[in-house]
C-alpha cells in the first residue's frame, strides 16, 4: 500500500527524495505499475515519486547525429517521429505497437526500460542500435550504462535505488544499414510479445552483409543478443537462405520457458520465423526499400 506520495517538478528535487527515502520509487506513466497492482502480481510501492511533471525529462532531439530522448518521451512521440521512423526504424516499429493508443500516449521510454521485462518491446531495438542510458543520483552525478547491461533479471535493473533514468542516447546507425523489430503476437493491441527480434543490418557496397546485431525478446530472463547468428550473417548474401541459417542459430541460443502464453518448444520454432522476417525487413530498409511501420504488420511480398 502506498503511504507516501511526492510530485517533484525538478530532477534535483526528485533525486533528493530518492536519496532520503529508501522505499521511494520513481513512477512516470505508470502503465505497467497500475496493471500489475490491479492483477495482484506486484503491490504499489510504499513511497511513490511521480516524475511526470518534471520539466525537461520529455525532451527529444538529434544531437551530432545521435537520437537523445528524455526518460519521459512517450511511445506515441517516438512512433510518430519522422526522424525516428527513417533512421532508427526498429525503435519506431516497437513503440508503435506498445499497448493501446492510450498506453502509447502515457507510457514512456524510460519506464519501459526500467520495468526490465524480457518482453518489453523497445528494449531489443535499443540493444540492437547500441543505445545507452544516463542514470543520475544526488551527490554522485551521472553515469552511462548500455541498455544491454541495464536489466539484470525480470523487474530488476543495474540502477541503484536512488538513481533516476534521465536520458536515452541512441547513436546514429552506420551508413548502409537498416533496422527492424518484429514480434509474434496473437492480437494487434494490448499484446505482449510471445517472441520478438530486433535487427540492425549493414550492407557492403556489393550488397553482402558487412555487419549485423540481433537482439531477442521473450526468450530469456532478459533481452539477449544472438552472437552466433550475427557471425553467421557476416560476409553472406542478404537473402532468404542466409537469413534461415542465422535464424536457426538464434533459436539455438535462446532459453525460453513454458508459460500460459506459449511452450518453450513453440517459442523456439516461432523464433526461426520471426528472426528470418526481421532480417528480411532490416535488409530491405538498408537497400532503401519501403517497409511499413510497424514491421510486425508486414510479410515479404505483401503488406498485412
Amino acid at each position: 500500500m502506498t503511504e507516501r506520495f511526492a510530485g517533484p517538478t525538478t530532477v534535483e528535487a526528485a533525486l533528493a527524495i530518492l536519496a532520503s527515502d529508501a522505499a521511494a520509487r520513481p513512477v512516470a506513466g505508470g502503465t505497467d505499475l497500475v496493471v500489475a497492482a490491479r492483477q495482484g502480481r506486484k503491490p504499489l510501492p510504499e513511497s511513490i515519486v511521480a516524475i511526470d511533471r518534471i520539466a525537461g525529462l520529455d525532451h527529444h532531439a538529434v544531437v551530432d547525429g545521435a537520437l537523445v530522448l528524455g526518460g519521459l518521451t512517450s511511445h506515441e512521440w517516438i512512433a510518430d517521429s519522422a526522424e525516428v521512423r527513417s533512421t532508427w526504424s526498429a525503435l519506431a516499429d516497437a513503440s508503435s505497437i506498445v499497448g493501446s493508443p492510450a498506453t502509447r500516449a502515457t507510457g514512456t521510454i524510460g519506464g519501459n526500460l526500467m520495468n526490465a521485462s524480457p518482453a518489453a518491446d523497445t528494449t531489443a531495438p535499443l540493444v540492437s542500435l547500441g543505445a545507452n542510458v544516463m542514470l543520475r543520483a544526488m551527490g554522485r552525478g551521472s553515469r552511462i550504462v548500455p541498455v544491454g547491461s541495464l536489466a539484470l533479471a525480470p523487474g530488476r535493473t543495474a540502477a541503484a535505488a536512488d538513481e533516476l533514468l534521465t536520458t536515452v542516447i541512441v547513436p546514429p546507425p552506420p551508413p548502409g544499414s537498416g533496422s527492424a523489430y518484429i514480434r509474434l503476437e496473437y492480437r494487434r493491441a494490448m499484446e505482449i510479445a510471445v517472441v520478438g527480434a530486433a535487427v540492425l543490418i549493414t550492407l557492403a557496397s556489393n550488397g553482402s552483409i558487412a555487419g549485423a546485431v540481433i537482439a531477442l525478446t521473450s526468450v530469456a530472463p532478459t533481452i539477449v543478443r544472438a552472437p552466433e547468428a550475427e557471425a553467421a550473417l557476416v560476409g553472406g548474401a542478404a537473402n532468404a537462405a542466409t537469413f534461415r541459417v542465422a535464424s536457426e542459430a538464434a533459436a539455438a541460443a535462446a532459453r525460453p520457458i513454458d508459460d500460459v502464453r506459449a511452450s518453450a518448444d513453440y517459442r523456439r520454432a516461432m523464433l526461426v520465423v520471426v528472426v528470418a522476417r526481421t532480417l528480411a525487413a532490416a535488409a530491405a530498409r538498408a537497400r532503401g526499400e519501403s517497409i511499413p511501420i510497424p514491421a510486425s504488420r508486414w510479410a515479404p511480398g505483401r503488406e498485412v
